[in-house]
């Protein structure tokens, strides 16, 4: 298992509509109940992690550490992304497996 499954799992939520990103857009999701789960890169800012764990804990959204900015932002054709919300519990429930295979293998910081 690697990270590339997870990347590719991104661009295709992103392809199918089903992904919000970007600080706004994510607490939006949160707020709104449309995130299925969220994703934060692993070099956000302190400030950005508990901003969003917060959140994610306060609205019973399961979130997850994994990444760098670049690579998600990439992942999804877009700059630089901290933050990600996926807007689709099918997509979501195989983002989750794959970055609880991940994190078996010590790759990922999965919260629930």
């Amino acid at each position: 298992m690697n990270n590339m499954k997870v990347y590719s799992l991104l661009g295709l939520c992103q392809k199918a509509g089903k992904l919000a990103s970007g600080e706004f857009a994510v607490l939006n999701a949160i707020k709104g109940g449309s995130a299925s789960y969220v994703l934060i890169s692993e070099d956000a800012s302190d400030n950005t992690k508990k901003k969003f764990r917060d959140k994610c804990e306060y609205y019973g959204v399961p979130m997850s550490f994994f990444g760098d900015m670049e690579s998600l932002g990439r992942a999804i054709g877009k700059e630089v992304r901290t933050s990600i919300a996926i807007m689709d519990n099918g997509f979501a429930k195989t983002l989750q497996k794959n970055l609880d295979d991940l994190q078996d293998g010590g790759n990922a910081n999965v919260e629930n």
